[in-house]
């Protein structure tokens, strides 16, 4: 009974450490998540399981390439009405944000004829996200993603921090607040 009481208080003194030692997510918490950023649901910090993907050219990728960066990991798919109703809204925040600091990933959800995900790039308008594959999904599983579109936040240690299930305006003025919390961090 003690060795149990002693973890749960424990688990409990880390958990109020960890808040303390991030102020941004507490400031993301309280005061940020208003319009569609209600649904951003704050997660503990963990790397992801897998995170290897292919890209366009046919090449082994993997997250960590954008170590040091916030990024924004968005799962789709050529066949989902919400991703192309969600897309622009997501070159909008990389070419508002994107950078050195922080950017937006997109990650096609199974197999995806080549042509139809550059067709879908040009269909809603997008010019500069890269169009990586996670052809197994095994990322996609690893990570839980349930429906898509699915959008996570990894920090600029390469950990999931946030995720957001559905559509959003990801250059709404509260998701710049958001992001740039998180770029403060």
């Amino acid at each position: 009974m003690e060795c149990l009481l002693l973890r749960n208080l424990t688990g409990l003194l880390y958990g109020l450490t960890l808040a303390l030692a991030t102020p941004a997510l507490a400031e993301i918490d309280a005061d940020l998540l208003t319009g569609d950023m209600s649904k951003l649901e704050i997660l503990e910090p963990h790397a992801p399981a897998i995170t290897a993907f292919v890209d366009a050219d046919g090449e082994i990728g993997d997250l960590s390439m954008y170590h040091g960066q916030v990024v924004v990991l968005n799962f789709w798919a050529t066949w989902c009405a919400p991703c192309r109703e969600e897309m622009p809204s997501l070159q909008a925040l990389q070419d508002l944000m994107g950078g050195s600091d922080l950017e937006v990933v997109t990650m096609a959800f199974g197999r995806h004829n080549p042509m139809a995900m550059k067709k879908f790039w040009s269909e809603t308008g997008v010019t500069s996200l890269p169009l990586h594959v996670d052809p197994a999904s095994e990322m996609a599983r690893g990570m839980g993603v349930r429906g898509l579109p699915h959008t996570f936040v990894l920090d600029r240690q390469g950990r999931i921090v946030a995720q957001l299930i559905g559509t959003a305006d990801w250059a709404a003025p509260e998701m710049l607040k958001v992001m740039e919390a998180y770029l403060a961090e």
